[in-house]
């Protein structure tokens, strides 16, 4: 089911897709195909390594999210922004409707679907009243 309005709670772990509208919400989680267990490096190595972002992941997540007229993206850390990236340079759609990226740790699924209504309702009141 398609709703207007879309939340996205994503780390790399997992994204939590929640829809919702008049008429109820969906949620969906995703997972990427390959886990990362250890995403940055220990502490005193000298090498620097980083885990590389999981574009099939970003693009699972945005396959969730077509038909939706409205995105919040929120998440604990970078990999909110990583995806917003990804949407920009491949979903360039998808990116137009996004509204906004704020940082929210880790809410219920309840929590993040009362805080993206708060979200839209003051996104909404900051448009232009047309007469």
């Amino acid at each position: 089911m398609t709703h207007y309005h879309a939340v996205i709670w994503i780390d790399h772990h997992e994204a939590h897709v929640v829809e919702f509208g008049l008429d109820g919400q969906s949620i969906e989680v995703i997972r990427p195909r390959k886990a990362i267990k250890h995403l940055h490096a220990r502490s005193g190595s000298a090498s620097g390594w980083r885990a590389v972002e999981d574009p099939a992941y970003f693009d699972d997540v945005a396959s969730a999210l077509e038909g939706v007229g409205e995105i919040l993206i929120t998440g604990p850390a970078g990999a909110k922004l990583a995806f917003f990236k990804r949407l920009q340079a491949k979903h360039a759609a998808l990116a137009a409707k996004v509204i906004g990226v704020e940082t929210v740790d880790h809410p219920t699924d309840g929590e993040l679907v009362n805080f993206a209504k708060k979200y839209f309702h003051k996104a909404e009141r900051m448009l232009p009243q047309i007469d």
